[in-house]
């Protein structure tokens, strides 16, 4: 649909016609990297996580594979998090039938065990997680799911440990319009970590922070060594 708009300034007035236009936000980009010492290296970078990311994820893999990808690197640098479920089921891409992901801790001390359901797509082939000081929440439930499952390699890019949210939180209204966030429930990793306020240490890092279009150039070689 379209939009008539009209600006003015400086005493003048500009009449625009705008069309509405669904935007689409691109919260996953791939490419393949070759590392020496390793081959093909598939790399996905993922903004955040949504209920389809998983899905995209899936695809992306396979495309890499056919691709001649021996390795997989995720690149969750910057990503604040996102909806949690995504970030559970592209983990379970990664790990067999059953294994756990992350527990959900209420304030009355109930768990919630997420497990995965079924075998993933890539069992077998090296994983690097990529993370820095801003990965967080549902970036970080991934990232300990698969570093304490021993399915891949963490390493912090110039940074020794993550953001460091692994609460539940919701948002009270107040009389004054206003909203107060109450934590209302914890994250705790497959082994039963508490990462709130001290995020994930890294197994490796990098000497130095790395660019986006370098990310497989300046990861260590051991990186991919298989778990």
């Amino acid at each position: 649909t379209k939009v008539a708009l009209a600006l003015e300034r400086e005493g003048k007035t500009t009449d625009y016609i705008l069309t509405r236009q669904k935007v689409t936000v691109q919260a996953i980009r791939a490419n393949t990297a070759n590392k020496p010492g390793v081959g093909k290296v598939g790399v996905v970078r993922i903004k955040n996580f949504s209920g389809t990311t998983a899905d995209a994820v899936r695809d992306i893999l396979e495309k890499q594979r056919k691709e001649g990808a021996v390795a997989t690197v995720l690149d969750l640098r910057g990503n604040p998090g996102g909806l949690l479920p995504g970030g559970i089921d592209t983990a379970s891409l990664f790990l067999a039938d059953n294994r756990p992901v992350v527990f959900t801790v209420n304030n009355k001390g109930a768990v919630d065990a997420s497990n995965t359901l079924r075998d993933g797509v890539d069992l077998t082939d090296p994983v690097v997680v990529v993370v820095d000081g801003n990965t967080a929440s549902a970036a970080e439930v991934l990232t300990a799911g698969l570093q304490e499952n021993g399915r891949a390699t963490v390493v912090g890019d110039g940074i020794g440990h993550t953001f460091g949210k692994g609460v539940v939180q919701t948002v009270r209204n107040l009389e004054d319009n206003g909203g107060v966030a109450v934590t209302v429930a914890r994250y705790e990793t497959p082994k039963r970590n508490d990462i709130n306020g001290g995020g994930i240490q890294v197994d490796l890092q990098t000497d130095s922070v790395c660019a986006d279009e370098d990310v497989v150039k300046c990861l260590p070689v051991q990186s991919f060594q298989k778990k």
